[in-house]
């Protein structure tokens, strides 16, 4: 198979989050995009293969995510980071995250054991010792007293009802930690719904972003929820309630 090469752009890397991939990190990248188009063929990791998209939709919308952070910023403080990405899937935003943030600790959580599989293989083929794999469920994951109340930072890339989203993460940070929710869409409805959730979690939204892609100005949003008290030891709820429930 003739992989082309993602497309390196660090004028639109610095002018859009003030940070762009070095050397070694840029091949990273493009190991993670050949390494994905080759797992893509067992597993159906993603549809997104041609490299303009790839760069648009998967990297730079990943790392994207911390722009309310301030890249650079962090990036200068070097803080040893506990960070875990919820049902990552194909390792996104996770394996960008840990590629452009070495000295941080990146828990990889999925439900689904062939992926994971593949994940534990590409950490390993990319040199990216600050990786962590683990099959499970957000719900048990939370209620698990190694992990309850344990990151600075939680993520999670999807598309479920925000409450769920918000009981999925909020349970595993620190008092003042935060959650990144990716979203597309964002409406006050959603605003509503996810406040009101999170004030059942111990969180509170703090910021909203709406970001659009360089390349497909398609148009994200990136929710910022800290926590503020602990979560109440119902929650997470059982397998499956969150989503057939949502608060």
């Amino acid at each position: 198979m003739n992989t082309q090469n993602l497309p390196v752009l660090e004028e639109i890397w610095q002018t859009t989050l003030g940070w762009q991939p070095d050397e070694i990190q840029q091949k990273k990248f493009q190991q993670l995009y050949e390494e994905i188009l080759v797992g893509n063929r067992q597993l159906n990791l993603t549809r997104i293969t041609e490299p303009d998209e790839f760069w648009d939709k998967h990297l730079w919308d990943s790392l994207a995510g911390l722009s309310g952070l301030g890249i650079a910023n962090e990036l200068e403080k070097q803080q040893k980071i506990s960070a875990i990405d919820i049902g990552t899937g194909a390792g996104f935003p996770g394996v960008p995250i840990a590629i452009a943030f070495p000295f941080w600790q990146v828990i990889l959580l999925d439900s689904t054991r062939k992926k994971i599989s593949f994940l534990s293989s590409l950490a390993t083929k990319l040199d990216l010792n600050n990786i962590q794999n683990i099959v499970g469920r957000a719900e048990e994951i939370g209620q698990n007293s190694l992990h309850r109340e344990t990151y600075d930072l939680a993520f999670i890339r999807a598309v479920g009802d925000v409450s769920v989203c918000a009981e999925y993460t909020l349970p595993l940070l620190k008092i003042g930690g935060l959650a990144i929710l990716y979203r597309g869409h964002w409406s006050d409805r959603d605003n509503l719904s996810l406040q009101s959730a999170a004030n059942k979690l111990g969180g509170n939204i703090e910021r909203v972003i709406e970001l659009i892609t360089p390349l497909s100005k398609s148009i994200r949003h990136c929710i910022y929820l800290r926590k503020i008290l602990p979560t109440p030891s119902p929650f997470p709820r059982a397998v499956g309630i969150p989503a057939q429930k949502p608060l």
